[in-house]
């Protein structure tokens, strides 16, 4: 029997699919440590010249900061704005309360990110109309629970529950965020009411790009999308685009929440503050991210075969080099040597901005099959499990490769997400 048998979801099409996004989640977990800056302009992210802006509070907002915006221009726009450091770390530890809250509710939670998810609550409405009561009492438990606000899309498919939460935002002000109800619902049958006034932009899978495509063909809104024929559309999209945005212009989308949502690669990057030349500094770095890849890859239980590096030249050319192995590694040293091959055959001369290290096909560890070197004596797969052994009853910084070792003690580690938002001031 199927989850959803079990929970006795009722048929497709009644209201019970459920979007959640949490409300300037970066910038709000800092003022919940930090209230005396609620009424500033805060910016979360990279602080330095190559940074770039996380997550903005709503009085920053006001001023027009907004996510991947670069943080020197988000400078210009508010010279007094509060610049803080990502904390990933704290962020991840607050999104996994949150999401064991989503669960509390139904079983059928599809995370997106930190701060976002998908609920079918289809299984908890028992033949009655309960989702928008359900709704509610997420934001109300979220509220309680962390001291943070969410907003909260109701529909009857998970593209319009989407669409639902931006309404539901709060607006920016300068004295801070302005709410509503915190809840949109879109009712059975008031769909296409909902949806064909919409730009066409607000559709999955239109970029710039193809909004200008679809503007030369006389198509504005999602409405003009949605009477089109379809054969016109295939002539100027292509057949499978056509039939992806002519489904969701009808309000049509049949994807159910997926629980198991399975990473496809796990990696690091950096970007330098000042742009590296020097062979060493790089495979030092690589280092870094090799030992944090490596201790990412266990802790999940995985193993993969392919390890990719990433580099970013100082023109923003950016390329990528990959070895795909048999087997699957989930060591540190294994992976840094490959990375090692693969950076010792660019030339670096021109400076590297950015360097990045993962490691995808993944899958469940295999027993390692034992080399003439491992038969000799114990080799780098033991020497890593005893490090990650004497990590989970030390800490992370209790044994490490010598070479990140601080002068003041401890490691010079890579934690998640530590350089997800570029490097801040030195």
């Amino acid at each position: 029997m199927t989850e959803a048998a079990l929970f006795g979801r009722p048929p497709d099409g009644s209201l019970g699919f459920i979007h959640v996004d949490m409300d300037a989640f970066f910038a709000s977990c800092e003022l919940s440590r930090r209230p005396e800056l609620a009424l500033e302009p805060v910016v979360v992210g990279g602080t330095g010249a190559r940074g770039v802006v996380a997550a903005a509070s709503y009085v920053a907002r006001a001023y027009g900061i907004h996510s991947a915006m670069p943080s020197t221009q988000a400078r210009r726009l508010c010279p007094h704005a509060v610049f803080l450091p990502g904390d990933h770390g704290y962020y991840s530890e607050v999104s996994s309360r949150v999401m064991e809250l989503f669960g509390d509710i139904t079983p059928l939670v599809e995370p997106l990110s930190l701060d976002e998810a998908f609920l079918d609550v289809r299984g908890a409405l028992r033949g009655e109309n309960r989702a928008p009561q359900i709704a509610a009492d997420i934001r109300r438990r979220v509220l309680d629970a962390e001291g943070l606000t969410c907003s909260v899309g109701v529909a009857t498919n998970k593209f319009l529950a989407k669409l639902a939460t931006e309404r539901a935002k709060p607006q920016p002000t300068l004295e801070g965020p302005k709410f509503g109800s915190g809840v949109c619902v879109v009712e059975p049958g008031q769909e296409l009411d909902f949806l064909h006034p919409m730009r066409v932009r607000e559709l999955w899978g239109v970029g710039p790009a193809m909004e200008t495509k679809l503007s030369r063909m006389g198509i504005e809104t999602v409405g003009d999308l949605a009477i089109q024929p379809q054969d016109r559309l295939e002539a100027s999209l292509g057949r499978a685009s056509a039939r992806h945005l002519h489904q969701l212009a009808n309000a049509i989308d049949v994807r159910p929440v997926v629980v198991d949502r399975r990473a496809k690669s796990i990696g690091h990057e950096e970007t330098f503050p000042r742009d590296l030349t020097d062979g060493s500094v790089l495979r030092r770095e690589l280092m870094r991210m090799a030992d944090a890849v490596a201790t990412r890859l266990r802790s999940a239980g995985l193993a993969g075969r392919t390890i990719t590096i990433k580099v970013r030249f100082a023109d923003f050319t950016t390329i990528t080099r990959a070895q795909t192995s048999t087997e699957s590694v989930d060591g540190a040293t294994t992976i840094l040597r490959t990375a090692e091959a693969l950076l010792d055959k660019l030339d670096l001369g021109s400076g590297v901005r950015l360097l990045g290290l993962s490691v995808s096909q993944l899958t469940e560890p295999l027993t390692h099959q034992l080399t003439l070197d491992d038969a000799t004596g114990p080799g780098w797969f033991e020497a890593d499990d005893v490090i990650e052994e004497i990590r989970s009853r030390f800490g992370s910084d209790a044994i490490g490769p010598a070479t990140l070792a601080k002068p003041g003690g401890g490691l010079d580690r890579m934690e998640r997400g530590q350089q997800q938002w570029g490097p801040n001031d030195l």
